[in-house]
């Protein structure tokens, strides 16, 4: 398989899942703030169970396949994988959604309160792309076997699926705010975007960086669940707790079986 064209394909399927989900403007009427706080729970869900079992756990299987101590790549990739996007999450301006513009994060800009949401959106869609990558690329770099295709395309599935959830909650706040539904729907898409640009970046690096492997996955897994535990979890919280929670048990749940079918 070449690793790279499927990184990009598997890309392009979670930006357009992004895409549908934000083509849910066009309805004449808005889903619920518990529906969406469940489905935004059913994201942190999918993504934690995504890296757990498509990321650090074969992340440390290859280590050892490799004659590594599988615990040392797997702390320290998923501490530095945190730490980039903390670092991100300095330097670029962008507003989490359901704040005012006040609270803005980042340097101090003039930028208009849609550029900020589209940006946070894309700093949290980041991580999802570059795990889609690594994953695919393992496979396609690994001579022990520990990575699998199916593994990688149930980590692809679930984070489209998830991807869902994730362009309504960006086009709805813009539609609500007197945007268009042409235009809050190509803000939403637009979001996920830097998805396939991602996935191909964690594929290359991966495919001619073998010895870092299981440093790579770790680092995806630890960018992911810093985004959830810093961004999904808070703002699925916010009105509908148990409904929420319930949904990240459901998708936590999915992704566990998809990983385990295809895997």
């Amino acid at each position: 398989m070449d690793p790279i064209l499927y990184a990009l394909l598997a890309g392009l399927f979670t930006w357009g899942l992004t895409a549908v989900g934000a083509a849910s403007v066009f309805l004449t009427k808005e889903p619920s703030r518990k529906l969406l706080d469940g489905m935004l729970g059913f994201t942190a869900g999918v993504m934690l169970a995504a890296s757990v079992f498509s990321l650090l756990i074969p992340g440390m299987e290859a280590a050892k396949a490799q004659g590594m101590n599988p615990l040392a790549p797997a702390i320290l990739g998923f501490l530095l994988g945190g730490g980039l996007i903390r670092v991100l999450d300095a330097v670029l301006p962008h507003l989490h959604l359901g704040e005012p513009q006040e609270a803005a994060e980042g340097p101090k800009t003039p930028w208009r309160r849609t550029t900020l949401l589209i940006l946070a959106i894309t700093l949290h869609n980041f991580p999802e792309g570059l795990a889609v990558g690594v994953a695919f690329g393992a496979v396609g770099a690994d001579p022990t076997g520990t990575a699998t295709l199916g593994g990688a395309i149930a980590l692809a599935l679930g984070i489209g699926i998830q991807n869902v959830p994730e362009g309504l909650a960006v086009a709805w706040p813009l539609r609500r705010a007197g945007v268009s539904p042409g235009v809050a729907w190509f803000y939403g898409q637009l979001s996920a975007l830097l998805e396939p640009m991602a996935a191909l970046m964690g594929a290359s690096l991966v495919s001619h960086m073998m010895a870092l492997l299981p440093y790579f996955m770790a680092l995806a897994a630890g960018a992911m669940v810093y985004v959830i535990v810093e961004e999904v979890i808070p703002e699925s919280q916010r009105e509908s707790g148990d409904i929420s929670t319930l949904g990240a048990m459901l998708g936590f749940a999915l992704m566990m079986a998809l990983d385990v079918a295809l895997g």
